[in-house]
């Protein structure tokens, strides 16, 4: 503890008392993280027994433990996950290779083969760019706040702007992880219809049954996330078993059984739908189809750093390795389709709705193959719904937690011996199923509104990361860590991940098809969608948020 003259601060019935300096001295979060240099050291190495006091899976161990201390939040979770079980959370929630299947037919129609492959590898590279930044954020800040994009704008954009900037970009990351699971949802259960389909030719595609398949996919979300909240990490474990597995028994089917195409074919061949330039056909299709399945790497940081074991030597590992592993799987994988794919028409306008069932029948022939392989891709999206519904209620939990959000106590609520936090999981599930019920009146609406979190995800990115480069420009201290590549060339990283991620923002509103394809019905309406939500949340803000929302580096205080 400091030792300095301290006053005891007033705080709400969510957080523990804070700390200050009896000095009238503004405070100065440069200066903060400065003096605490010798608190983050400690998370810098494996929990020893030297290093651990009273551990155990509520508590964590010291550096746990001193992270929620400095953060003046109460411990309300177990922290039940550990090394190999954060890392099935986290490559599970991203499920990049099952995703490149759900995904590719984005990019062969706006780019071809050889632009889905460019531009995956571009996007790969990309995001261990902006993967990089968050681990060195870790390490200089520690695992306890820079978790979530907010915290890190709250304490690193310039003072006057710190609050203001912290509420946008929570509003938008709560948004983005909540359209997130409706996605997901929809995914799940259109697969289901799409193998329906191909066994039953006489089965009419309703969107109605999508919607219903979506709710139950949601509600068996919820039971995981409650009832079997405890069991979680045992079941990503044995989920990344499926994982890995299931990628290997999937790719070397393709390989053996299926026709090749050409070497020329596949990474020299670029289609054009009607844009009239390759490359820009090429960024729409490649580029939204290769995000979605790397976006999220940092999503075991955000959603469960408090529910980990030792979580500021945890983390850094397993963002990066998950960054790394998931983008090569998806990468081979996308080659391997790209290769087995043949008629890409044919495959493109399959009844079944989803392309990778088409090539898996066309490969094997057999039903019976088609359905055992596709079932090893329903498994994981639903494994991946139950993670991100996770993810998105402890991020919709932490944000009511600092007061952000409209009935923020009664969100952040945990009920004592339950251990989750159940109502913002309850409010995340009532989103859901409102946004799939507009699946039923029109599937180009819905997916409107859930692509609408590739855009607010990226731009909470960008605003957090351009913070990072300001203080780099303008000279600022920085504490050092051992994820370091130094000042310039840490300075050029920076600018490269944001001018990506600006990339992605933009091309994420493009529309789907060019004209005279383009309709009302087609085109993307996110961009009007994600001006609403920004619009809102600026309104709620000046005429309620200020009040109550002091923004997360007001609650930091200075450790010893």
């Amino acid at each position: 503890m400091s030792t300095f003259p301290l006053v005891l601060a007033p705080s709400s019935s969510s957080h523990l008392p804070f700390l200050f300096p009896s000095s009238q001295t503004p405070f100065d979060p440069l200066t903060m993280m400065q003096a605490t240099e010798k608190n983050i050291t400690v998370s810098q190495t494996p929990a020893q027994d030297g290093n651990v006091s009273r551990h155990s899976p509520r508590t964590g161990n010291l550096a746990d433990q001193q992270g929620m201390e400095r953060m003046n939040k109460k411990q309300e979770t177990r922290r039940d996950f550990k090394n190999v079980t954060m890392l099935a959370f986290s490559m599970i929630l991203m499920c990049s290779w099952e995703g490149v299947l759900s995904t590719s037919a984005i990019a062969f129609s706006n780019g071809g083969r050889a632009g889905a492959l460019y531009t995956n590898l571009a996007v790969w590279l990309g995001f261990i760019a902006v993967n990089y930044d968050y681990v060195y954020l870790l390490r200089r800040l520690g695992a306890d706040q820079a978790t979530r994009q907010y915290h890190w704008v709250s304490e690193l954009a310039p003072k006057r702007w710190q609050k203001f900037l912290s509420y946008v970009v929570g509003w938008l990351g709560v948004l983005g992880w909540q359209t997130g699971i409706a996605f997901s949802g929809y995914l799940t259960g259109t697969q289901i219809q799409g193998l329906l389909v191909l066994n039953y030719p006489g089965y009419v595609f309703e969107r109605w049954h999508g919607t219903l398949l979506i709710i139950a996919m949601l509600s068996f979300a919820v039971f995981f996330n409650t009832v079997l909240a405890h069991r979680l990490p045992l079941v990503e474990g044995l989920i990344l078993f499926i994982h890995v597995f299931g990628f290997i028994g999937i790719f070397a089917t393709l390989l053996a059984l299926s026709p090749k195409a050409s070497h020329q074919a596949v990474w020299n061949t670029f289609y054009d739908p009607g844009w009239n330039k390759v490359g820009l056909s090429t960024l729409i299709g490649g580029l939204v189809a290769a995000t979605a399945p790397l976006l999220g790497a940092d999503a075991a940081g955000k959603s469960t750093h408090k529910e980990l074991q030792d979580a500021a030597y945890t983390l850094p590992r397993v963002m990066t390795l998950a960054t790394f592993a998931n983008g090569l799987m998806a990468f081979v994988m996308l080659i391997a389709i790209c290769y087995c794919i043949g008629d890409i028409e044919a495959v493109l306008s399959t009844p079944t709705g989803y392309p990778f069932i088409q090539i898996f029948y066309n490969t094997t022939g057999s039903l019976a193959a088609t359905n055992a392989m596709t079932a090893f891709i329903i498994i994981l999206s639903a494994s991946s719904c139950i993670t991100i519904m996770s993810g998105s209620s402890r991020q919709l939990f932490a944000f009511a937690r600092d007061d952000g959000l409209p009935f923020s106590k009664w969100v952040a609520r945990v009920r004592p011996g339950l251990d989750v936090p159940v109502n913002a999981i309850l409010v995340s599930f009532t989103f859901a199923a409102c946004i799939s019920l507009v699946n039923i009146g029109s599937t180009a609406a819905f997916n409107s509104i859930t692509s609408l979190g590739t855009g607010t995800l990226t731009i909470s990115y960008i605003i957090c990361l351009s913070c990072m480069v300001w203080l780099r420009i303008a000279g600022k201290p920085l504490l050092p860590s051992r994820f370091d590549l130094g000042r310039s060339f840490g300075l050029a990283l920076n600018i490269t991940a944001v001018g990506f991620l600006v990339l992605v923002f933009v091309i994420a509103f493009f529309p789907p098809v060019p004209e005279p394809l383009l309709t009302v019905v087609s085109m993307n309406w996110s961009i009007l969608i994600f001006g609403v939500v920004v619009l809102f949340s600026m309104l709620y803000y000046f005429l309620w948020g200020r009040k109550v929302y002091v923004g997360p580096v007001e609650y930091v205080r200075v450790l010893e």
